[in-house]
């Protein structure tokens, strides 16, 4: 089994297609995280103050509750963690993904998709959600035409 994960959250497909190929890429074992109630298109609806994102994003305790997530992090060195950028930062279901299991002594490395923005306050906001023994690292934005050299060569400079 590979010693590297790819952990990913796509509500529309954009991030599931840039994990997809993070982990053809570097050879990692790959794991949606799935709310228990999908996203509807009128839930990601950022312009409503009333929609069911905004709602979560302006709680920063709320915990998405997630679908099955059987993945046994223990048989990783390396966790990659997958998401679109909402309100500038992950959205809340990573907090509740990474509360979920015991990252104790892994390496988590963001990747993020956005149609603007950057990571924002995402490490300091997910670290709360981490272990003291886990290293976190905001790792990179991997939007528009993505190829296989360019991620190898990202992940090949990470040391890990």
């Amino acid at each position: 089994m590979s010693r590297k994960l790819v952990a990913y959250f796509s509500a529309s497909g954009v991030t599931a297609k840039a994990a997809e190929l993070l982990a053809e890429s570097v050879g990692a074992d790959i794991h949606e995280i799935r709310p228990k109630d999908p996203y509807t298109k009128a839930d990601l609806d950022w312009t409503d103050k009333t929609s069911r994102s905004t709602i979560e994003m302006q709680d920063k305790s709320f915990r998405p509750p997630l679908s099955d997530d059987s993945i046994n992090i223990s048989d990783y060195d390396v966790v990659f963690v997958g998401f679109p950028i909402w309100w500038y930062v992950a959205p809340t279901i990573i907090n509740t993904f990474l509360e979920s299991h015991d990252f104790s002594g892994k390496t988590i490395v963001l990747f993020a998709t956005s149609g603007g923005s950057g990571f924002g306050n995402t490490v300091n906001e997910l670290k709360v959600s981490l272990p003291d023994t886990a290293v976190i690292k905001e790792g990179k934005l991997l939007n528009g035409k993505l190829d296989r050299t360019s991620i190898i060569n990202w992940v090949e400079s990470l040391g890990i």
